[in-house]
């Protein structure tokens, strides 16, 4: 129960890496809300193991606006706020993402950090605590050729939660990032092109330990690097990625 009277917020958590958090989160005692595009599956999710749902695009700062109104009605300001929600490209190459796919994806994987500290870290700040996770990803750390403008945001990701963790120290606000290699989610296929035991294997070769990560293995880093157990802890970029990048 290392969570237990906390509150979080995790985007993009009705699957994948979110889902995996949000089952950790509620099973070390925090009340979680599902902030989720695909509302069946939040919904889903919330009766099943106990927590909230709310639907919401972070790329839209309505919407965004429209959760922390929802979290505030449900349990006030979040202890923990999760940036999950993320999206990726088709591999191609760079010069061939059209215009429409390169703006999602920076809307999705970074305009929604920018949007979510602007709904919740002026609170945190008045309250002198709080704690934001924001997912990365090993592209940003060790790119992959053909994923150029994923690899791109995810780089983002990191130098975004160390600027936000240097600049909110002073306000007890700690700010830490967790970098998967590629897991067994929605969007393996995508990473990879497609899912065949082919690119499979192929994948599995630049992974030291064999394996890809699991939701399971995002859920005990995070419920670590948001627990108080980690109070010492902030502008880290953990690499959960069984030795990729070494």
């Amino acid at each position: 129960m290392r969570l237990e009277g906390k509150t979080a917020i995790v985007t993009g958590g009705a699957s994948g890496f979110g889902e995996g958090i949000v089952r950790r989160f509620v099973a070390e005692g925090a009340q979680v809300m599902i902030a989720d595009l695909d509302t069946a599956a939040a919904d889903a999710l919330a009766r099943d193991i106990g927590a909230l749902a709310r639907t919401a695009d972070v790329s839209d700062g309505a919407s965004v606006s429209g959760l922390a109104a929802a979290a505030e009605a449900a349990f006030g300001l979040p202890d923990i706020l999760v940036n999950n929600a993320g999206i990726t490209h088709a591999p191609q190459p760079l010069e061939d993402i059209d215009e429409a796919g390169f703006d999602r994806v920076l809307a999705v994987n970074c305009k929604s950090v920018y949007l979510t500290a602007r709904a919740f870290v002026p609170g945190m700040k008045a309250r002198g605590s709080g704690v934001i996770l924001n997912m990365a990803s090993t592209a940003g750390v060790s790119p992959r050729p053909n994923l150029s403008w994923y690899n791109a945001s995810k780089g983002w990701m990191n130098t975004a939660t160390k600027t936000m963790a240097i600049e909110l120290a002073p306000s007890g606000v700690r700010v830490n990032a967790l970098n998967p290699v590629a897991g067994e989610t929605p969007l393996l296929a995508s990473f990879m092109g497609g899912d065949t035991p082919e690119m499979r294997a192929k994948f599995l070769s630049t992974i030291p330990l064999g394996r890809f990560s699991t939701p399971a293995d995002m859920g005990h880093a995070a419920v670590f690097l948001c627990s108080d157990e980690a109070a010492m802890i902030t502008g880290l970029c953990m690499e959960v990625d069984g030795g990729r990048c070494i």
